[in-house]
This record gives C-alpha cells, sequence and structure tokens, in this order.
C-alpha cells in the first residue's frame, strides 16, 4: 500500500491498466484536489459537487488507454474535471460564484500583487467577500484562470494543457485577468490591498 502512494502518477496509471485495483490510489490522491477545484469554479452544492467528481472518475477510469505520456498525469485530470464543469453548466447553469476562504482570498490577492498587507480576521472576512463578488464578475474564461494559477498552483505549461491553449496565450489571459480584476476589486473597495 505505501509502495503506491509514493508512486509517480505515470506509475500508478500503467498499473492501473493492468489491475483496476490501483486505480484507487490515483483516485484516493486527485479527490480532494479535483473536489475543491470544482467547488471554486461552481455553486453546486457538496451533493453535486461529488457527482461531477464521480462523473470525472469514470471518464478518467475509461480514458486510462488514451492517456498521452508526454502529458502530466495532474494535468490530464484536471482537463477532464475541466470539461465536466462545462457539460455540467450546459446542462444547468451552475457557474456563477467562486466559494473562498480567507487563505484563498489571501493567495489570490498576495499572488497578483506580490505582496500582501491584511490586519484583522474581521477585515479578512470582509475582504474575502468582496475578492469572492469580484471574481464572480470575472468572464469565466479570466476566473478559471486565475483560479488555476493562483488557487490550484498551476504552472503556464499545465493551464496550457488543462485549457488546450499556447502558453503565450496563457500568459496573456492570465495578465487580462489579473488588469480585470484589478478594475473590478476597485469598484468593491479593495483598492486598499489590490494594488
Amino acid at each position: 500500500m505505501n509502495d503506491y502512494e509514493n508512486m509517480p502518477d505515470e506509475q500508478l496509471v500503467q498499473l492501473s491498466l493492468k489491475d483496476q485495483d490501483c486505480f484507487y490510489y490515483l483516485m484516493k490522491r486527485y479527490e480532494t484536489k479535483i473536489l475543491r477545484y470544482i467547488k471554486r469554479l461552481t455553486t453546486v452544492s457538496q451533493e453535486e459537487a461529488e457527482d461531477i467528481i464521480q462523473e470525472v472518475f469514470i471518464k478518467v477510469y475509461r480514458n486510462l488507454n488514451g492517456f498521452n505520456r508526454k502529458l502530466k498525469f495532474s494535468s490530464w485530470i484536471y482537463r477532464i474535471a475541466h470539461n465536466e464543469i462545462i457539460n455540467q453548466y450546459r446542462k444547468t447553469k451552475l457557474h456563477s460564484s467562486i466559494p473562498l476562504n480567507i487563505e484563498d482570498e489571501a493567495n489570490l490577492i498576495g499572488s497578483i500583487n506580490d505582496t500582501i498587507e491584511i490586519n484583522g480576521a474581521y477585515e479578512n472576512l470582509e475582504n474575502a467577500e468582496k475578492v469572492r463578488q469580484a471574481l464572480a464578475e470575472l468572464p469565466d474564461k479570466y476566473r478559471e484562470i486565475l483560479v488555476l494559477r493562483y488557487l490550484e498552483d498551476k504552472s503556464y505549461d499545465e493551464i496550457s494543457d488543462i485549457l488546450r491553449k499556447p502558453p503565450g496565450t496563457v500568459a496573456t489571459q492570465i495578465n487580462r485577468a489579473k488588469a480585470n480584476f484589478k478594475k473590478i476589486a476597485k469598484r468593491h473597495q479593495l483598492d486598499k490591498i489590490v494594488k
């Protein structure tokens, strides 16, 4: 068991192709991350998010043979989750606000500013709500790219693989998303912390 937990993703994929019980370790490794990603990009309930993640893992398992080993497995599974979120959005229109906690809010603003100066727990809670509102106003493509980069901590190459966009386009969209977020943040009286 411990050997499986320490194996690289690609090796676990190969073992899962031969022994479906190994797939459990891939699921355990990504379950929390993908669930968090779904919750950050949608307004679905916990139960609906679990339904989406179940669909994601079914699609991952069915398509393991088609996994391109030139890509990172994490990028591939996020891509499948991205597509499933879009499918659910088309079916139910559940896309809109992103639930953030104080740590997420600080990470996002800190990453956009490169520095962050927020004082007091109350102010943090108030600012977290304002950041949520500002993010909800961003177009989906900008909101998702900020979530992937700053909340999911994905590299430009990983985002490129997930969104199927060239790395140069990813860099441009991140800069545009940050600029748009800063404009919206000013309307939400976040100009003291978003510079």
